[in-house]
């Protein structure tokens, strides 16, 4: 395939960052068809595909790792006994619709989803969850799980590790959990009431 269009580098996010830029930033690659991930830039960040535009945001930063991987900690914890569901993480790739997006984590009944083929899943999961860091405010996720329930997403949680909070929306309306409660029990996904504070165990350990 030769060299790919775009390379982006963390000291590039470094740079647009002090610029003012604001996240995502939209990239412009030559010989790109979204549906043949061979063909995505190599880039030190995140991609998605969104109305036909390739948005970028750069590595995630200690913090929002650190609860991303005790959210999937959780999720896989649950599903243990739960053999009818399947837990994606490390940006978890989805197509729905004409749209390319990833989460970072998902859970999907496994019926849905069948067996792996290494492809991205194009059916919607039951929930997404989207852990906000340095370059997302709660307003670019919650038009993200906007996204999400429009496309058929059951539930979303918007994890807020600066506020120690839960935002949970659903096609019904929002909640938002604080910690020392519970995370609302969904249907579809029998037992997952998770205390919020599991959720930031690894950040609230003392240094």
């Amino acid at each position: 395939m030769g060299e790919p269009a775009v390379r982006l580098l963390d000291d590039d996010a470094v740079v647009l960052r002090r610029a003012g830029v604001r996240f995502p930033v939209e990239l412009r690659p030559i010989r790109f068809d979204p549906d043949d991930l061979v063909t995505w830039p190599d880039a030190e960040g995140r991609l998605e595909w969104v109305d036909r535009r390739l948005l970028y945001m750069p590595p995630c930063a200690d913090t929002q790792q650190d609860v991303a991987v005790d959210v999937v900690h959780m999720l896989r914890t649950w599903s243990e006994g739960q053999t009818g569901f399947v837990v994606g993480g490390n940006e978890a790739g989805m197509k729905l619709g004409d749209d390319i997006r990833a989460a970072d984590a998902a859970v999907w009944r496994r019926a849905d989803v069948g067996a792996s083929t290494g492809r991205l899943r194009r059916a919607p999961p039951l929930l997404a969850v989207e852990v906000a860091g340095q370059d997302e405010d709660e307003g670019v996720l919650r038009e993200k799980a906007r996204w999400y329930l429009q496309h058929g997403v059951g539930v979303v949680w918007i994890v807020l590790p600066e506020a120690r909070q839960v935002l949970v929306a659903t096609a019904a309306g929002e909640s938002r959990c604080e910690r020392g409660t519970c995370l609302p029990e969904v249907p579809s996904l029998p037992g997952l009431a998770a205390p919020v504070d599991r959720v930031f165990a690894q950040i609230d350990l003392p240094t």
